[in-house]
């Protein structure tokens, strides 16, 4: 039957966040809380015996969704294996690891035109795990992302990219296999590395906005790692391409996955002289540096918006804005 994590009060709440809550808690969908068990994904018996047990847990994903619970604070709902008729069996399930004696598998219901009505669920819904994400507890979240993550990356890799024949998933569904003999090429999942920098002077900081974006949304610089780049090398890149600005003491602060669909997003933050930024025209229209007082005031009033409260561009900012800028800070920290 489906079951719910107990709940637990978000520490964000479910109003305007304070900065210095976003400060103390780790950062949203990471640290799941669950042992991956690699040595098992090549133990067919083992995985058929789980997805016999009553006791395993389910972690369903629909068209990108997650199942929560209707109340406040939403919970992750999960299912047994005998509370759903079928599941994508290109993907089949994906075995995500064990917590406290019970297995845990992540299924795509896609498929399924109304798969709250086939499950018989009265007071669940699917919801994009973006939009709730900071309401959600730690470990309800990283449980999510982490689900949401493997089943994207095997709808997207059905297919060989080395010979176009279909794949099928093995080792518990961390690896598909080309299953055309000539080939046999095996693909594994996939993650892509974005730096994400807080750049700062004695007394302001550096954000900038896309074109695109809310009306009135500021938030730290980001891009994605290239080719043959190491990671300060990408962050002194992508300042100087967004910006025109020169930034030096570039320190890693901690990492956040984030399954949308699938990066991981590498915090850093550097410093810089206040020289005057320059908005590149493709992937900000403006830059602007904001001085402590001014950013608290500004953002109080409503005047500008900061990035959302799970992510790791809000937690840069929010330490800097507490006064409590800190490099090499663990990721479970």
């Amino acid at each position: 039957m489906p079951h719910l994590r107990p709940a637990r009060r978000s520490k964000l709440g479910l109003h305007a966040p304070d900065e210095r809550a976003i400060v103390k808690r780790p950062n949203a969908f990471a640290a799941v809380d669950l042992d991956r068990v690699p040595g098992r994904r090549r133990d067919p018996a083992w995985i058929s015996a789980r997805l016999r047990d009553p006791g395993t847990r389910v972690v369903p994903v629909w068209r990108s969704r997650s199942l929560v619970s209707a109340g406040e604070p939403p919970v992750a709902v999960t299912l047994a294996p005998g509370d759903f008729e079928a599941y994508d069996d290109r993907i089949g399930a994906i075995l995500l690891g064990v917590r406290s004696g019970s297995a845990y598998f992540a299924i795509d219901l896609s498929a399924v035109a109304e798969p709250l009505r086939s499950l018989g669920l009265e007071d669940a819904s699917f919801v994009d795990l973006r939009s709730i994400g900071a309401l959600l507890d730690q470990a309800d979240g990283a449980l999510l992302a982490y689900a949401r993550s493997m089943v994207h990356w095997h709808r997207h890799h059905l297919h060989c990219g080395r010979c176009g024949s279909g794949t099928e998933s093995t080792e518990g569904g961390h690896v598909r296999r080309c299953q055309d003999v000539g080939c046999g090429s095996s693909h594994f999942p996939r993650t892509d590395p974005a730096v994400i920098v807080l750049v700062t002077d004695e007394r302001a900081c550096l954000l900038g906005r896309q074109a695109t974006w809310p009306p009135r949304l500021y938030s730290t610089l980001a891009g994605f790692v290239e080719p043959g780049e190491s990671l300060s090398e990408a962050v002194y890149r992508e300042v100087m391409e967004e910006t025109g600005v020169a930034v030096t003491g570039v320190r890693y602060h901690s990492s956040q996955p984030w399954p949308f669909p699938s990066s991981l997003m590498l915090g850093f933050t550097a410093t810089a002289e206040r020289a005057e930024p320059r908005a590149d025209g493709e992937e900000l229209d403006d830059v602007r540096w904001f001085d402590r007082e001014e950013l608290l005031e500004l953002h109080r009033s409503a005047a500008i918006r900061l990035p959302a409260p799970i992510s790791i561009s809000r937690r840069l900012i929010s330490e800097w804005l507490a006064g409590q800028e800190r490099a090499g800070l663990p990721d479970s920290e």
